[in-house]
């Protein structure tokens, strides 16, 4: 079977991807009053237009390339790029396509054009006048196309972050609804089990159209603080589980056996649906968010990036992050930084004492480039990253910066 697919790319005040720090509107920021100059704006069309120099490109770019199942974005990108985060330019790709990239499927080809020194990928063959061909398998079962889209990363590394970590200010925790028991007075709860909770007061959980039905379930708040000012950027809930609300709060009233009546609470029903760690009752209920898109492009941020590890995610344990484990760092939506954005890791400078020196003096060695990561989640001041490559273990205090 073959599905063809005509791209239809709208180029409405294109600003290009453009590596490094040029002076061009952040997306994040478009409605901003950021001046961006007529020769600014012709420079990232140019650089849309004719993709990325020769010497950019990987020694062992395929002039060819057929999509397989399994492929990511990323490695695409590391499979044509020196520098993987260059792949919006060798796409040509303008900012407004980047939140909303262009799909690629199992089955595409993809051609490398070479012109004039500059590189381009593309879907069909220059001068072919045909459309994006996609060859996808015989199925029983219809699925959209859309859903067959490379992810950016390895789905298993990132899904279960997407809605784990949470950062909530203060009071958002307190003022959840909270488990308050299960059917058997256990003191433990775990998936399948039956429990009871409660809403904050005049704000009852109740079952209605319009109101959620799934929860996440969150334990504590843990206070992330910024590595260099001690500031408190937001509190990092502790996923524990899911649950279904199955009947709603309600108020009885009963007999006091005195000739009036009692008016008596009644927790609302859930049904815990998952369980990542024993539930236990104090624990708070936030609705499920509702699903995000999560294919995003990799590219390097259009502002500057100085940033630190906040916390290691998982584990309060483990000193240092391995690769392909989770980090979180100071810096949020509010400072430019998005999802696909990638980072250069640096080793924090260890402090010794020079022995060179009668005076022993204690003296900081310079950081040193340690691999690449990038960001999948942010929140208003913390994001979430993904550490793609690193030589050494990553810890707290370790810098976070424009891709080198």
């Amino acid at each position: 079977m073959r599905a063809s697919l005509r791209a239809r790319r709208t180029v409405l005040g294109t600003l290009a991807f453009l590596s490094g720090c040029l002076s061009v509107l952040p997306a994040w920021a478009q409605t901003a009053s950021y001046p961006v100059t007529g020769a600014q704006r012709a420079t990232a069309q140019q650089v849309a237009a004719r993709g990325v120099p020769l010497a950019e490109l990987s020694p062992s770019a395929p002039d060819t390339y057929v999509v397989q199942r399994g492929d990511t974005l990323w490695g695409i990108s590391g499979m044509y790029l020196q520098r993987p985060w260059r792949w919006p330019e060798l796409w040509g790709m303008n900012l407004q396509a980047i939140p909303n990239p262009h799909l690629i499927y199992p089955g595409q080809t993809l051609y490398l054009e070479k012109v004039d020194g500059y590189a381009r990928l593309r879907t069909s063959r220059a001068g072919s006048g045909e459309g994006e061909t996609v060859r996808v398998s015989p199925r029983t079962r219809y699925d959209s196309l859309a859903n067959t889209a490379l992810p950016t990363l390895k789905p298993h590394l990132i899904e279960p972050f997407l809605v784990e970590p949470l950062v909530v200010d203060e009071l958002t925790l307190s003022q959840a609804p909270r488990l308050v028991a299960t059917t058997e007075e256990r003191v433990l709860m775990a998936s399948g089990d039956r429990a009871y909770a409660l809403g904050p007061q005049g704000n009852p959980l109740v079952l209605a159209p319009q109101v959620p039905r799934e929860y996440r379930v969150f334990r504590n708040a843990t206070p992330m603080k910024d590595p260099a000012s001690g500031e408190i950027l937001g509190y990092e809930a502790q996923y524990v589980g899911r649950a279904e609300l199955v009947r709603g709060q309600a108020v009885e009233s009963t007999p006091d056996g005195k000739g009036g009546t009692t008016l008596d609470v009644i927790p609302a029903t859930v049904d815990l649906r998952a369980a990542k760690e024993e539930i236990r009752a104090g624990d708070r209920l936030l609705p499920v968010p509702p699903p995000g898109y999560t294919s995003y492009t990799p590219r390097a941020p259009q502002v500057p990036v100085d940033a630190r590890v906040v916390s290691l995610y998982g584990s309060t344990a483990v000193a240092y992050a391995a690769q392909n484990q989770v980090i979180a760092i100071n810096k949020g939506a509010r400072d430019g930084v998005e999802a696909g954005h990638v980072l250069t890791v640096l080793t924090q400078g260890q402090r010794i004492r020079d022995k060179t020196d009668e005076q022993r003096p204690t003296i900081r060695l310079p950081s040193e480039a340690n691999g690449t990561a990038m960001v999948f989640r942010t929140f208003d001041r913390v994001s979430y990253v993904l550490l793609l490559q690193v030589e050494q273990g990553v810890r707290v205090g370790d810098r976070l910066v424009n891709p080198q």
